[in-house]
């Protein structure tokens, strides 16, 4: 597992917080920012996922 993955599932983490939080708050600001958290995340993950299969494709595991 990559270090992309470890932020990816933080950001992921703290933007489901941030958009809750805009939920309950009724504040479309918050909601907007844990969107853009939860996206900027899932980009991490998937940078992850891309360096483990060049990783795997070098033999380096």
């Amino acid at each position: 597992m990559d270090k992309e993955h470890a932020k990816g599932a933080a950001d992921k983490a703290s933007g489901a917080v941030k958009e809750g939080i805009g939920n309950l708050t009724n504040d479309s600001s918050m909601k907007a920012k844990g969107k853009i958290d939860k996206a900027k995340g899932e980009a991490r993950e998937a940078l992850g996922d891309a360096k483990d299969a060049v990783r795997n494709k070098d033999g380096k595991h």
